[in-house]
């Protein structure tokens, strides 16, 4: 649910999309550190790990311990990625209030990335579901999935529109909160953007909770979200310093920029609830952690304009 105070919501993946890539292991400490000092700066939902095994990725080993130290937090939502039903019970039994289900749309990106067919994961989600609706404690558990590839594919190119809409319509009546269009590996332009959300709010009504997920890969990813902010959109994944970026897209960028988002989102009079200059203090967190990665993102570079006010302050002297 949106908060009264602000106009957009901005969700942090550096901690499980921008970093499951990455050989060098980013230290528990400096996880926990990002958590908080994200958190103290206004970030209100941020992605923390994902539950896979560590033949997956040896980046989540400590998810457990991660996930318990952020839900310390007041006014957090941390969520977690979930690939299967095991997953699922690892993340239920730590208490983490949201789940990421990821299904691509293109079938043969989904068998690439979680080795089964698009059916398959229709099904594994289904038995996720179920188990949200065991007890009580789990159905406080947010589901949300991500449609991966729901704007191109580098393996089969374009995708159909209509196939997004159809496996949407399947993820909802399974027991999905929220549907993600996800851009994950940089195909995307502003038009067809406004296309894909216009149709699927046409066949899945309004009331449906529709976040963006997009990557910066031919530099269009703040034109992207300008386009869904036209459509309706306030909710949106980015990753601070641009880290991640899809495996199966070789030489593509990653997340759009955290920082820059907020500063788009701010300088067009939109609340984040975010302090800018606060967030931009956190990189110093992710470079001692990850030295040899590269750290992308303009405002870190540039600074912010002269006479720049953020969104709420902008608001207060207008009257």
């Amino acid at each position: 649910m949106m908060r009264a105070d602000i106009d957009v919501r901005v969700c942090e993946v550096g901690l499980r999309d921008g970093i499951q890539g990455i050989d060098q292991f980013f230290p528990t400490d400096k996880k926990k550190a990002w958590i908080r000092a994200e958190a103290a700066a206004g970030v209100r939902e941020i992605e923390v790990c994902s539950f896979v095994p560590p033949s997956v990725s040896g980046q989540f080993v400590d998810c457990e311990e991660v996930v318990a130290d952020a839900l310390k937090l007041d006014n957090l939502t941390v969520s977690a990625l979930v690939p299967n039903l095991r997953g699922a019970e690892r993340g239920f039994a730590t208490g983490v209030n949201k789940m990421n289900f990821v299904l691509s749309i293109s079938e043969s990106h989904n068998q690439a990335n979680v080795r089964c067919s698009r059916e398959d994961s229709l099904d594994r989600f289904r038995q996720i579901a179920e188990l949200r609706g065991s007890t009580a404690e789990n159905r406080e558990v947010t589901l949300a999935v991500g449609l991966a590839t729901a704007l191109g594919c580098t393996i089969e190119g374009q995708v159909d529109p209509g196939e997004v809409v159809r496996i949407a319509e399947r993820l909802l009546e399974l027991g999905a909160d929220e549907l993600a269009v996800s851009d994950t590996v940089g195909y995307a332009n502003p038009t067809q953007v406004r296309d894909v959300y216009r149709l699927l709010r046409r066949h899945l009504g309004d009331d449906v909770l529709l976040s963006a997920h997009f990557h910066d890969t031919r530099g269009l990813g703040l034109a992207n979200v300008h386009a869904a902010l036209n459509e309706g959109v306030r909710q949106f994944d980015a990753s601070l310093a641009g880290l991640g970026g899809c495996p199966f897209a070789p030489g593509a960028s990653g997340n759009i920029v955290m920082d820059d988002l907020v500063f788009m989102l701010e300088a067009m009079g939109l609340k984040t609830g975010v302090d800018l200059d606060a967030l931009v203090v956190v990189r110093e967190i992710v470079a001692a952690g990850l030295p040899n990665e590269p750290l992308l993102g303009a405002i870190a570079k540039a600074g912010l304009p002269k006479g720049f006010a953020a969104a709420h302050v902008a608001a207060a002297t207008n009257f």
